[in-house]
């Protein structure tokens, strides 16, 4: 399953982010980090957007990375 298909308050384990070296940086650099517990907080009505919370932190996610990042529901 990946990002994308969460419903809002879901949680899960991040398994793989299948990503450009780029992006994955990026995404690292937000904590977003294999086997990390992430939280779907919630997203734009045509879930463009993503809001996830790793921790303690906050991150909006576009709906092509979520779509790259694969996850294990908890």
């Amino acid at each position: 399953m990946t990002l994308d298909k969460l419903h809002k308050g879901q949680k899960a384990i991040i398994v793989n982010i299948n990503a450009s070296k780029a992006l994955k940086d990026r995404l690292t650099s937000f904590g977003l980090l294999k086997g990390e517990e992430i939280e779907l907080k919630t997203h734009s009505l045509a879930k463009q957007t993503f809001e996830v919370a790793i921790g303690q932190t906050f991150v909006a996610i576009r709906d092509e990375e979520a779509q790259k990042i694969k996850v294990d529901l908890i």
